[in-house]
């Protein structure tokens, strides 16, 4: 996969300097390389360290996407055992995707705890490690055409990159809802959510960056706040906007919370599977999970029944090994053939139904491969 991560430094009145990071990989809707990761957590790094820089812009590429997730294909190729004996296979696709999955998480986290203010400009499709990137900025911004999705329950895997954390945070049964149908909402609905803190018309961008420019960074001890009043003053504009979309998720906010009650993952998929809908949007989150793997379906019911308790840092842990584990399983490598390299739309899931799930792979994939001090996200804290 092709891709880079552009870096520019804007320099404001006082002489401060804000960073502007654009994921650029636009034939693959900016997804993320193992080097456009590297890219971005080596330069925030250094942007942390650079008394000089106020804040962080985190963008995407052209007008399509924030960024539609991470590098799956060439997941796919490493736990492919075309070439090799499957021994090989599996000693090359855990190397890889150990390799892969610390690092992306070691950027999201940084993220999460920056100690400068990030604005994410969450245009376009923002999706799997997009949302990974997006919800750990101190300022979330979507505009008029952000889709938001977690879909990995179309291809094996489960809501990554620190879903066990975010899915969480979000109103009682929401979080659960959108892992197991992969829906997409739009800005209203993030916004409703709190996903999202600003809707701003996407073609804005470069008056926010003229703004962050004109503010006083020297006259402040609140960078925050500075770039708190600039979003509000931006994101009145939209309020009015023609083209903002209507709410999809929000009126079926109660059914959806009714529905994600039950006691186990089989009594909340049936009652998601009856939820009486009046548009499509509703009709395809369904579809999607009846299609979705039964695996997967099981791994997120667990990150938000039983893993509601840890910290940010323990969920990176947890989903470190968690991810590494579905690549060996073989559902993971399965979706993302069936869905992204053959294209036939078939895949052939391990278990049919959730009905028919093993409760003991679950387990198995919910047991660390790692002791706390070998464990590569051990400095995590």
């Amino acid at each position: 996969m092709v891709g880079t991560v552009n870096f520019q430094l804007l320099v404001s009145k006082s002489g401060h300097l804000i960073g502007v990071a654009e994921l650029d990989n636009q034939a693959s809707l900016n997804a993320l390389s193992f080097e456009m990761i590297d890219l971005l957590y080596h330069q925030l790094l250094q942007w942390q360290r650079d008394d000089m820089v106020s804040c962080v812009v985190l963008c995407g590429a052209g007008e399509k996407a924030f960024c539609a997730g991470g590098d799956v294909r060439a997941m796919y190729h490493a736990m492919s055992e075309d070439e090799m004996s499957e021994d090989e296979s599996h000693t090359q696709a855990t190397e890889f995707l150990t390799r892969y999955f610390t690092l992306e998480y070691q950027c999201d986290y940084l993220i999460h705890t920056y100690s400068k203010p990030i604005i994410a400009w969450g245009d376009g499709i923002v999706m799997g490690g997009g949302i990974g990137l997006y919800v750990g900025a101190s300022h979330r911004v979507l505009t008029e055409r952000s889709k938001l999705a977690m879909p990995e329950i179309t291809i094996g895997l489960y809501p990554d990159v620190g879903g066990t954390w975010f899915l969480n945070q979000l109103p009682q049964g929401i979080g659960l809802f959108l892992g197991l149908t992969g829906a997409v909402i739009n800005a209203p609905d993030a916004l409703a959510l709190d996903i999202a803190e600003h809707i701003i018309p996407a073609d804005h961008k470069e008056k926010l960056l003229n703004d962050l420019i004109q503010l006083p960074w020297q006259a402040s001890d609140n960078p925050y706040l500075l770039v708190d009043q600039a979003l509000v003053n931006l994101s009145v504009a939209a309020q009015t906007d023609p083209l903002l979309p209507d709410k999809q998720l929000i009126p079926y906010f109660e059914q959806i919370q009714t529905a994600c009650m039950g006691d186990d993952i089989y009594q909340i998929s049936s009652n998601i599977h009856g939820l009486i809908a009046n548009d499509k949007w509703m009709e395809r989150a369904k579809s999607t999970m009846a299609a979705g793997s039964p695996i997967s379906a099981h791994i997120c019911f667990r990150q938000v029944t039983q893993y509601a308790h840890l910290d940010l840092a323990d969920c990176f842990r947890l989903e470190l090994s968690l991810s590494v584990r579905c690549g060996s399983l073989g559902e993971f490598q399965e979706g993302v053939r069936a869905r992204l390299i053959d294209k036939t739309g078939d895949p052939k899931w391990l278990f049919p139904t959730v009905e028919q799930v093993d409760n003991r792979v679950i387990d198995v994939l919910f047991t660390s491969l790692w002791s706390d001090n070998t464990h590569p996200l051990a400095n995590l804290q």
